[in-house]
């Protein structure tokens, strides 16, 4: 098993959609990289806190290898979009990539490599190792779930394709020189 930090804006539908993947064994939502010792939600409001909502990904990389997943992340958010995804607006927002295996860092820099090939703009995404993480408060576990309705800035037909992609099927976007 291996484990990975996903922040993408609000993390209601971000964990819904990395959740329906064959592969994630695991998820939970909660505040990374900030400097506040075990924030709220209501600290992470005031944007005072320097956390993002952030998903925590367990996954067996067997089935579901991290260039996958991180192609499967890229699809579900604005690459290009600085402390904002969807409605949502505040640092708290900000996408980002934790990553607690100093291995990793590699294949993060392919995949943002693919990613600003693709956009061709600037892509604003932070990568740092995984510094803190507090989970959050109950009601925003699985929230989608408790919600069908809730908000989200994810578009809906996303979540059938996440659950329905395989990385055998994947047509990854190599980037020359890779």
């Amino acid at each position: 098993m291996a484990t990975i930090y996903l922040a993408g804006g609000c993390f209601w539908g971000l964990e819904k959609y990395i959740a329906a993947v064959r592969g994630v064994i695991a998820t939970d939502v909660g505040y990374a990289n900030g400097t506040a010792a075990s924030p709220t939600y209501r600290d992470v409001c005031t944007g005072r806190t320097g956390c993002a909502e952030t998903v925590r990904v367990d996954y067996d990389p067997a089935v579901a290898p991290l260039p996958f997943l991180l192609d499967l992340y890229f699809r579900a958010i604005d690459p290009t979009s600085l402390n904002r995804q969807g409605n949502d607006v505040g640092t708290q927002y900000r996408t980002g990539i934790y990553y607690v295996d100093a291995a990793d860092l590699p294949v993060i820099e392919r995949a943002l490599l693919r990613v600003q090939a693709r956009v061709g703009a600037p892509v604003v995404v932070e990568v740092e190792p995984l510094t803190s993480y507090t989970t959050a408060e109950e009601y925003h576990q699985d929230y989608l779930d408790k919600n069908p309705g809730g908000y989200c800035h994810i578009r809906r037909d996303l979540f059938a394709e996440a659950a329905a992609a395989g990385p055998e099927a994947w047509q990854f976007e190599e980037v020359a020189g890779q």
